[in-house]
């Protein structure tokens, strides 16, 4: 580890300075005039430091000359102590004129730079904001909530026997065809990206103690192509509501009541009959958009139905005691619709301006 330093100390170290004899007048009144050279010669604080270490430091020639008194006999002490008393005294009075110049010229710049013009137009930054498919999920949820529902979630890598087996899934439905599904490999690992976030329903169902009201909304993952309607990475939200005596009249109220809350109290629903594995019956779920762009018309928003006895029994839960509903349905598709926003490349594409329509929502 090297020796500290100290800076006045080695100011001077590259050059052996002159030191005039304490009682040379004309030696000491030369280092003098350097000094109060260089002083004048300082144009800011900077340099005017660098001058005072030169000229006034410890191996400065006036303070060398100065230490040197103390080795003079009687009779020169008080002729050298006088001479560089008087001389040590012009240097700093110099100094000290010359600083109070600077910071004086220091303090004027930094005023000038640092002036604000308070009758300017103020900078506005723009303020961020939640992107629309957070703030309308969570209005989903909070829809839900207040009907007594929980929030439930889940994995986005599953398992394949809670995204397709326990859900009903034939061994050879397309679904599971490797076109549709995104496999982790090695593909006998049985791990996928979810497809839907029915996966959450099962895993609901094997904990928690019937009856069961939850909502699951998340990411999920299919093998679709980027364009203006399809994405491969988007969002749902999904229902399960299990418990004694549940009929389709209870899903159908249900809905009602979420249409309602989402598009107004003119909106309504019908059921048409479909077919999905793991609901029997099944059926689409349209909804008449009252104040869609162009005029009221029925749109189609998800699928729905009574929870097939399968599912049911994959899960531990009696068919013979128990029944239940579900539905889904997708939250890019109903921003879409509810907004009126015609390309899916707007919502992924993280640009500020489009987030600005929905509101400044945190």
């Amino acid at each position: 580890m090297s020796e500290p330093t100290n800076p006045e100390v080695d100011v001077l170290d590259a050059q052996t300075p002159v030191v005039p004899h304490p009682t040379d007048e004309a030696g000491i009144d030369t280092a003098v005039q350097a000094a109060l050279a260089a002083f004048a010669a300082a144009t800011n604080l900077d340099e005017l430091k660098t001058a005072r270490l030169a000229h006034t430091g410890e191996k400065s020639p006036l303070s060398l000359a100065n230490r040197s008194i103390g080795k003079l006999d009687k009779s020169e002490k008080a002729v050298a102590g006088k001479l560089m008393g008087a001389s040590r005294g012009r240097v700093n009075k110099a100094l000290a004129a010359r600083t109070e110049v600077l910071e004086a010229e220091d303090a004027a710049r930094i005023l000038v730079e640092e002036t604000v013009d308070v009758t300017a137009a103020p900078r506005r930054r723009r303020a961020g904001a939640r992107h629309p498919l957070s703030t309308l999920q969570d209005r989903v949820s909070d829809i839900f909530v207040g009907m007594g529902w929980e929030i439930a979630e889940g994995p986005e890598v599953e398992s394949e026997w809670f995204n397709f087996d326990a859900l009903n899934f034939a061994p050879d439905h397309p679904a599971r065809e490797m076109q549709d599904t995104f496999f982790i490999d090695p593909v006998d690992s049985h791990l996928l990206l979810r497809t839907h976030t029915s996966p959450v329903q099962v895993r609901s169902m094997l904990e928690r103690e019937v009856p069961i009201y939850v909502l699951c909304p998340g990411r999920v993952y299919r093998t679709d192509e980027l364009d203006a309607t399809h994405t491969p990475v988007f969002h749902q939200f999904e229902g399960l509501a299990i418990d004694k005596n549940l009929t389709m009249a209870d899903l159908r109220g249900t809905l009602e009541h979420f249409a309602r809350q989402m598009f107004g109290e003119d909106a309504s629903i019908r059921l048409r009959p479909n077919f999905f594995p793991f609901t029997e019956p099944s059926a689409e779920l349209d909804i008449w958009h009252p104040g869609a762009k162009g005029g009221p018309r029925w749109i189609e928003w998800g699928g729905c139905g009574m929870v097939n006895p399968n599912v049911l029994r994959a899960a531990g839960i009696d068919p013979e005691e128990y029944s239940g509903f579900a539905f889904g349905m997708g939250v890019e598709r109903t921003l879409m619709f509810r907004n009126e926003v015609p390309d899916m490349h707007d919502m992924i594409e993280g640009d500020i301006r489009f987030s600005e329509h929905f509101g400044m929502e945190i």
